[in-house]
């Protein structure tokens, strides 16, 4: 008994002095490891008789359970203060300049995109989205455009190679307003929804590429008119162009899913030479300019949707999210945008911190 509380005394001081971790290591192995001290003595239990064992097993197990929670102790306390040191040795100072890379420049399509998205969430819009791999079903036939329609030409439209016993067609999608249909199937009305993303057509110029940017929106609901399209066009303008003084007018015009269908302009003053979207043409100097086309949602499209024309009713639009970047801020050639120069983006890009909001305004 005098050998068991020397050995406690001896391991438990050695165990209060150790000086960092690899110590404490060194003292668990030579006092629990296989060939350990406690260890050995717990091995000579098998030995002893029955009335040894009952008198000698409980100090021994006190023993190793008195060692491994010093251990444990002391084990936790050096960690706790090498990392005390480790922390006060790597302290930040955050008066110091900050010397990282500053954050990228914003593409105009991308900023356009947020302050859209920032103006027709305040009138109740909801962002929807869908492929970019389409059906000609919804692209085409579910929107009432026919078959002989010029708009499903080759030369319009990407085609992918038709698969033998696939009931639909696919390509790239040539509008957003395939969404618009998912949505209509998918979604009980009343419906408010936007739809921004990349579409595809065959035209390469300065105000066409194969690939860009648009935007449609859709409302479905009870007694929805041609009133109600106006006022969304005109406060969603007023919204983007930052002014006061627009003034749209809509022409007639035919769209296979639109009846009516109508062509919306925007009044614009010439300044120093430039076109100034803004004021009534009518008044001085200026003219029209087409950024919108639009319509009352055709019978047969709500019909496709598996919806009750007589019930449901609804407006549609639609625009080149690149076409009104380009007449915001004074672009005139569509091809830069997708060039990927960076001089035109720094030139033209907004500030990653620069986000839109209609308080703080949406082009700030």
């Amino acid at each position: 008994m005098t050998d068991l509380e020397q050995l406690r005394q001896d391991l438990l001081g050695a165990i209060d002095a150790a000086a960092g971790l690899d110590a404490i290591e060194a003292i668990r192995v030579h006092a629990l490891g296989k060939q350990g001290a406690v260890t050995g003595l717990l091995k000579t239990l098998g030995a002893m008789s029955p009335e040894e064992r009952q008198l000698t097993g409980p100090r021994i197990h006190a023993l190793r359970e008195a060692v491994t929670e010093a251990l444990s102790e002391r084990k936790e306390m050096l960690e706790r203060k090498a990392m005390d040191a480790r922390l006060a040795s790597e302290t930040l100072d955050m008066t110091l300049p900050v010397d990282l890379v500053p954050p990228g420049t914003v593409h105009p399509v991308s900023q356009v995109m947020d302050e859209l998205a920032e103006i027709f969430a305040d009138l109740g819009f909801a962002v929807a989205s869908g492929p970019e791999i389409e059906d000609d079903w919804r692209n085409f036939t579910a929107l009432n455009i026919p078959e002989t329609h010029p708009a499903r030409a080759m030369h319009d439209t990407f085609y992918f190679p038709e698969v033998e016993g696939a009931e639909h067609r696919m390509l790239l999608r040539t509008h957003t307003s395939p969404v618009q249909i998912r949505t209509m199937m998918m979604q009980k009305p009343p419906i408010r929804i936007i739809a921004p993303g990349r579409v595809y057509r065959s035209d390469s110029d300065a105000t066409h590429t194969p690939m860009f940017h648009q935007i449609e929106g859709l409302v479905i609901d009870k007694g929805i008119t041609l009133g109600h399209l106006k006022w969304t066009l005109e406060t969603f303008l007023k919204a983007y162009f930052e002014r006061d003084d627009i003034v749209l007018r809509l022409r007639p015009s035919y769209f296979p899913f639109t009846e009516p269908g109508a062509e919306v302009d925007v009044g614009y003053s010439v300044v120093n030479g430039k076109r100034v979207i803004g004021g009534d043409p009518s008044k001085g100097n200026g003219g029209w300019m087409e950024v919108l086309g639009s319509g009352m949602v055709h019978r047969k499209v709500i019909e496709a949707c598996g919806l009750d024309p007589d019930e449901w009713q609804g407006f549609a639009f639609g625009t080149g999210v690149d076409r009104l970047a380009m007449l915001k801020y004074g672009m005139d050639d569509l091809r830069p945008f997708f060039d990927g120069d960076l001089r035109w983006l720094r030139h033209y890009g907004f500030s990653a911190l620069d986000v839109p909001t209609l308080s703080g305004g949406v082009g700030a």
